[in-house]
């Protein structure tokens, strides 16, 4: 490979893998962006909650944003962006998006 090739090639990797790198954001790809904060949860555009370990007021300059977020035994109430999770039969908590599918908050 000629020393002009490799440098076109190398460069072209690191185009790719910033870009890689940068895609990787809370509510990123379908999930369709920010919509707010759910707490210290991200909620993304599409209703769900995103599984960031990231705190969403932090990330987004918010003071005093984060509240105690309660669970529920039954999904009446549990709406993404309502502050109130549910508790499911094994254990793992979420809650209910727009369409009605469960969006489960990372451990």
């Amino acid at each position: 490979m000629s020393g002009q090739l490799r440098a076109s090639v190398a460069i072209l990797l690191l185009i790719v893998c910033a870009s890689a790198i940068a895609a990787n954001k809370p509510c990123s790809g379908s999930k369709g962006g920010i919509a707010g904060c759910d707490g210290d949860t991200f909620l993304c555009n599409d209703g769900s909650i995103s599984a960031s370990k990231k705190s969403c007021s932090a990330e987004l300059g918010l003071r005093n944003e984060a509240r105690p977020q309660s669970l529920l035994k039954q999904a009446n109430g549990c709406q993404c962006g309502s502050g109130n999770y549910c508790v499911g039969p094994r254990g793992g908590v979420y809650c209910l998006t727009p369409g009605g599918s469960k969006s489960y908050k990372r451990k």
